[in-house]
């Protein structure tokens, strides 16, 4: 049996990838599938900086076939560009998405205005890009769960991990709910959890959690193009023309702090609700009728983690560094690589090892300012 501990959208794109396999499956989630940031974020699929971006890119467009249910998944994004900065900012992603075969263009205010209606005179400029997009995270998150049931794969929620059982260099079992379960292969992807779960194993993975928060409006009348960032903003309207909107700056949370569930209640919400407006001047008007709050898990250098250990050497662990929504089709296959011959097939993810850490200095946090105000 495969253990993968952790029900977000990177265990559980893991997890399917090795049931459609035909591997015997279980993940082990502390909540329900998809409660933290994996259900509550901004949708987007454009991480260009990754080296999964092809396959991410590749994939999107036909994960509802494959997975048998829909993602709402929407191809092609726009970044309203607001300051000089944010002109040459998104013109070198252009640049650089251009160089790698992907189609963009640099859009005037009333090419802008005809795509994103609800923009106004403030924009200096957009850049639209051809590819990237946005989905649903509920509804996603809810596809890969029932595609992994599909293939027989099994889901325990509220079954918190708190141990494992080994020998001959190998775990052996899963401790969790007062029972062991045993399993050939683990796969550690549990978010902020995972650096406290590798402790076990004498493991130091350098992780700082933090609180995301998100908007959503009442709804508005749908824009040609519902993936829209700027401003410092990622998010999307939604089918029903609710927009649903977040973006910095991340409230740190002490190492344990995120043991219980996040809630929003904080000034970031003026804040993001203040940047949407400007984004979308003719919005500005809509009423704000909800907003989450997830924990999200951040590296010191920001990239992904995802590596195969030597010891145990049958443990893969992940960690997406705040990206794991967009690549989720992505790193799910390239931990399937992993697990089952030690090598992804079609990515050089060797940057994404977690040796990368092995010099960080114990103050990192305090370093870079990612401790609690």
């Amino acid at each position: 049996m495969i253990a993968v501990i952790g029900g977000g959208v990177t265990g559980l794109s893991a997890a399917w990838w090795l049931a459609r396999a035909g591997h015997d499956v279980t993940i082990f989630e502390r909540f329900i599938v998809g409660w933290e940031a994996s259900g509550r974020n901004g949708g987007g699929a454009t991480h260009y900086q990754s080296p999964l971006f092809h396959e991410e890119q590749r994939l999107w467009p036909l994960m509802d076939e494959l997975l048998g249910y829909p993602t709402e998944y929407q191809r092609r994004r726009i970044v309203i560009n607001l300051t000089p900065g944010d002109q040459a900012r998104y013109r070198n992603m252009a640049n650089l998405t251009r160089a790698m075969g992907y189609e963009s263009e640099e859009l005037d205010t009333q090419q802008l205005r005809e795509l994103a209606p609800l923009a106004g005179e403030n924009a200096l400029s957009a850049q639209y890009f051809h590819f990237g997009g946005h989905a649903n995270p509920q509804r996603t998150v809810q596809a890969y769960a029932w595609a992994l049931q599909d293939h027989g794969g099994r889901i325990l929620q509220h079954t918190s991990v708190d141990g494992f059982t080994g020998a001959n260099g190998k775990v052996t079992g899963i401790k969790a709910a007062g029972q062991t379960h045993g399993c050939d292969v683990v796969v550690i992807a549990a978010g902020p959890q995972t650096a406290a779960l590798l402790k076990h194993f004498d493991i130091d993975l350098p992780l700082a959690a933090a609180r995301a928060e998100m908007i959503v409006t009442e709804p508005l009348p749908l824009q040609p193009i519902g993936g829209v960032d700027g401003n410092g903003l990622y998010g999307r309207q939604t089918l029903r023309g609710n927009l649903a909107y977040g973006g910095g700056p991340h409230e740190w949370l002490e190492d344990e702090a995120f043991l219980q569930p996040a809630r929003p209640a904080t000034p970031l919400l003026r804040n993001i609700s203040a940047r949407l407006a400007a984004l979308f001047p003719l919005a500005a008007h809509a009423r704000v009728i909800r907003s989450w709050a997830g924990i999200i898990e951040n590296t010191p250098d920001g990239r992904p983690v995802i590596d195969r250990l030597t010891s145990p050497s049958n443990v893969t662990v992940a960690t997406m560094s705040s990206v794991g929504f967009g690549l989720s089709p992505a790193s799910g296959h390239a931990i399937a690589d992993l697990v089952t011959t030690g090598a992804c097939s079609f990515a050089d993810i060797s940057k994404l090892g977690i040796n990368r850490f092995a010099r960080e200095a114990a103050n990192w946090r305090a370093a870079r300012g990612w401790v609690p105000a």
